[in-house]
């Protein structure tokens, strides 16, 4: 079930940087009934920028004794070549402390205009622990608007869907953000809804967010 939940700060943190070649975010989410802390660096590895190497690290804390079954640890490494602007592709091995380690291929392809950019990610994976395929679907949209030179609105959603050997389901997830960014430092509310396993366990968490780039 667990396996899956890194992407979501992977693409938090790394859409809002779409166009910086390099860079390094840390994240800190504290919600009511869960924390999180992400850093995710990318950086391009060729002349030419269409080879580059994210890097994610994350851990995830549940407050209540009865949901510390999904506390995790994870961290996980991807060579995307950017075909061009609007299509990537690449592949990336997966490590945490519920789910052990898979691998995974992903096409992204991203729409962008102005303020508004628009991502799809459909992903096949394959997991060393369960020794079987799995398939997932990832969504995310973000909206920007200036307000003057320092301080910018941003709002974000993202979307999630696990399936495992194609037909069962694993993990879902809804997560909206809405803040500001001044002077570089964004922060803002968000609101997550979990849903986990075949007879899906629901989870809901509002809480802060603090998001800077080194």
């Amino acid at each position: 079930m667990k396996k899956v939940i890194i992407i979501t700060s992977f693409l938090t943190i790394g859409f809002a940087n779409y166009l910086q070649a390099q860079f390094t975010q840390v994240e800190l989410f504290v919600g009511f009934d869960k924390t999180d802390f992400t850093l995710y660096s990318s950086y391009t590895i060729n002349k030419s920028k269409t080879l580059s190497v994210n890097t994610l690290a994350f851990f995830q804390k549940f407050r209540d004794d009865e949901n510390q079954v999904f506390d995790e640890t994870g961290v996980q490494p991807t060579l995307f070549w950017n075909i061009n602007k609007t299509i990537a592709i690449g592949p990336s091995i997966y490590y945490n402390s519920f789910s052990g380690y898979s691998e995974r291929l992903s096409a992204k392809f991203t729409l962008q205009h102005s303020r508004v950019v628009f991502v799809i990610i459909p992903t096949l994976a394959y997991s060393e622990q369960k020794d079987a395929s799995y398939a997932e679907a990832f969504a995310q949209f973000q909206f920007n608007k200036p307000i003057n030179n320092k301080i910018t609105l941003w709002f974000n959603g993202q979307f999630l869907t696990v399936w495992d050997e194609f037909k069962i389901h694993s993990r879902s997830f809804q997560q909206f953000r809405a803040g500001v960014s001044l002077n570089g430092h964004q922060f803002g509310i968000g609101l997550d809804l979990d849903q986990y396993g075949s007879n899906p366990i629901e989870k809901t968490s509002f809480g802060v967010y603090y998001r800077n780039t080194l």
